[in-house]
């Protein structure tokens, strides 16, 4: 806090805020999903609800705003390596780890924006125990009302309704790699590596655990993606949102440039 307080010449106003995303290219009516490192903003009076109220503000009830609620924690704990755990407690782990509650089980790692906005009146949640979203707005139910608990980021995900309805992708002073649409890409391509997850889960009102077919992921690749985008033809805005250096992107452009990226990979 005291570094980001001797680098401002003033404090980061949400009116600030609003000033910069207006001038990245935010509108009223439009559907992001944002990304954002809200430390990268500078000192920001308010903190992370100034930044969600400056984007509500901006994008009016007419809008959607929505962000990432992972909770990849919930997982089995044999594949667990950041700290592994000895195998003998790996059957009691499952027996009673808690089950996913879009009400109350809290996302990790998505920044304090995100974490913020989730618990933020009027914003919904889509029901899956790795890869939740939470949405804000006139179409978030359409968004997140069918969640497929197989293949989580796929076509049947609130990444294909966003890509479906021409969503903008908005980077807050964050890397390539939190780029959650470009997964949309990895399901589409023609080379996939499968792998079983699992997850506690509520069924008919039970905890039950329960595993579902996935992709490998591979985050790992998506900043050169992000960057090979920035030099393609492809439309996009840059500026900066306060301190953070910011993009604003069009999904289904992003998307399909990632799903051609991937499939040149795979065959180089």
């Amino acid at each position: 806090m005291k570094r980001l307080i001797e680098h401002q010449a003033e404090p980061i106003t949400k009116e600030r805020i609003k000033a910069d995303l207006v001038q990245l290219g935010v509108r009223k009516g439009m559907i992001l999903c944002v990304h954002s490192s809200l430390s990268s903003i500078g000192w920001v009076n308010g903190g992370a609800i100034a930044v969600i109220q400056a984007m509500m503000d901006i994008l009016t009830d007419e809008g959607t705003l929505i962000m990432p609620a992972q909770t990849l924690e919930l997982s089995d704990p044999a594949d667990w390596i950041n700290p592994p755990v000895p195998y003998s407690w790996w059957k009691p782990i499952k027996d009673t780890m808690p089950a996913f509650d879009p009400a109350y089980t809290a996302p990790t790692a998505m920044g304090k924006v995100a974490e913020t906005f989730w618990k933020y009146p009027g914003v919904e949640r889509s029901n899956h125990p790795h890869f939740s979203f939470t949405a804000w707005g006139k179409r978030k139910d359409e968004v997140l009302k069918h969640h497929a608990l197989p293949y989580g980021l796929g076509e049947n995900s609130p990444l294909g309704r966003m890509y479906d309805l021409g969503a903008k992708v908005l980077l807050i002073g964050t890397s390539f790699e939190s780029v959650t649409a470009f997964h949309l890409a990895e399901y589409r391509i023609s080379q996939q590596d499968l792998m079983t997850r699992g997850a506690p889960i509520l069924e008919n009102g039970w905890r039950v655990w329960k595993e579902y077919q996935d992709i490998i992921t591979r985050e790992e690749l998506f900043e050169q993606i992000g960057r090979d985008f920035l030099q393609s033809e492809c439309r996009y805005n840059h500026s900066q949102i306060g301190l953070a250096n910011s993009y604003l992107l069009p999904m289904r452009e992003s998307v399909d440039f990632a799903e051609k990226w991937l499939e040149q990979y795979d065959q180089a």
